[in-house]
């Protein structure tokens, strides 16, 4: 398919089999090499390919030794066409109070009597260089994306994905030009619900071509793969680097929103998306239920620490009301998503009813907002909220730069 690596220009005299094939190399050659009884894969939170040099960035633990890694990496992927390693390496603070550290074993080649002429070793060795993760204060605006609105919860199977669908198609309604980034990397939904689940993005220029659907930029890791029942079983750091090539290998228009769908949870993906681009703020979908709100909490948490403000809470599947006799009952509870918005002093965008309508339309490719069904004015009214203060938090433009 494609690999998610970063690629600069200089590796253009690859075929993508080439390509495929020495990125392959290079992922078992990192899942096999261990750090004491670890694979070291776990402990990557950065990869980035260009040509024949990779670089790393690790979270490595105290007691190793970044200089012996790389030397013993590099022997490793030398047979593959990895020339050079670069390796921005990060270590745990050492404990408080800890005594000075034991003194190295001597080898077993070395004479006892010739090791005690040698200077003891110096204990003024500089750190490793480390590298601290970027901010969201430090990221500069997308030159051609005005504002980007991430749709999150804390778990799933809280309407997440319809809700996104629907306040995008909501947004294109009333007036603005809008793109949707499906980041759902292991379970993506988007093609599906937009009906666009046959077409695939085009490549101009070694960049991917947004797939129109009903007017909207959309692009998901689901129109590229092979088949419906095709598995996104990848690592971490491979979820996260396919993220971050469908957010930048891709040739977005111009656009006054450009809507986010997150996967469930606070882990990988959420923290590059909060580390690596710039996210005007944050909705959160949860049900009234005790344990979503749960986890919704967990995810207001997250947004808080990486200074991306939350716009607002979307309560889904609120009130249900029977088709048969329309007795209305609240079957996951009451008060949720008031209570949630009240405690982090965040606006309650909307409630959404619990209908099979709603599910109904997203499964057939026809959101609500699409057909303009009786539940489309719920979606309306909660774009009209998020509208009337995206502005506040807007990012600055730089107007001269070149993207």
């Amino acid at each position: 398919m494609f690999n998610f690596m970063k690629k600069k220009s200089n590796l253009a005299s690859e075929t993508p089999q080439q390509r495929a094939e020495r990125d392959s190399a290079v992922d078992k050659v990192l899942l096999g090499y261990e750090v004491g009884t670890v694979s070291i894969v776990t402990m990557v939170t950065g990869l980035e390919r260009d040509g024949d040099q990779l670089t790393l960035d690790l979270r490595l633990p105290q007691n190793s030794n970044p200089e012996t890694i790389q030397q013993e990496l590099g022997r490793m992927l030398q047979p593959h066409g990895i020339k050079t390693i670069h390796m921005n390496v990060r270590l745990p603070a050492p404990e408080k109070g800890a005594g000075s550290t034991l003194p190295k074993p001597i080898p077993k080649t070395t004479n006892a009597m010739d090791s005690q002429s040698q200077p003891p070793p110096s204990t003024d060795a500089e750190p490793p260089i480390t590298k601290s993760a970027p901010t969201q204060a430090s990221l500069a605006a997308h030159p051609r994306i005005r504002h980007i609105i991430v749709v999150a919860s804390g778990k799933g199977g809280v309407g997440k994905s319809t809700t996104t669908v629907n306040i995008a198609l909501a947004l294109q309604k009333l007036g603005n030009r809008v793109g949707v980034l499906d980041a759902d990397i292991y379970g993506p939904s988007m093609p599906t619900m937009l009906g666009v689940d046959n077409v695939k993005p085009q490549l101009e220029n070694e960049q991917f071509v947004p797939v129109n659907a009903h007017g909207m930029a959309m692009l998901s890791i689901g129109s590229l793969l092979d088949g419906d029942n095709t598995p996104v079983a990848w690592r971490g750091p491979k979820a996260t680097g396919a993220l971050m090539q469908l957010y930048n290998q891709t040739n977005w228009p111009q656009l006054d929103y450009l809507v986010i769908d997150m996967p469930p949870g606070t882990g990988d993906i959420q923290l590059t998306l909060a580390q690596r681009i710039p996210v005007t703020g944050a909705v959160i979908v949860t049900t009234p239920q005790h344990v979503a709100l749960l986890d919704a909490q967990k995810g207001i948490e997250m947004f808080n620490k990486t200074n991306i403000p939350v716009l607002g809470v979307v309560e889904n599947m609120a009130l249900h009301t029977c088709s048969n006799c329309q007795h209305t009952e609240a079957i996951f509870g009451t008060g949720g998503g008031e209570f949630i918005a009240e405690q982090y002093h965040v606006p309650l965008l909307g409630q959404l009813p619990l209908a099979s309508g709603i599910r109904a339309q997203v499964d057939k490719g026809e959101p609500s907002v699409l057909v303009n069904d009786e539940f489309a004015t719920y979606y309306l009214s909660i774009a009209k909220n998020i509208e009337a203060n995206i502005n506040k938090f807007a990012k600055p433009v730089d107007d001269k730069r070149i993207f």
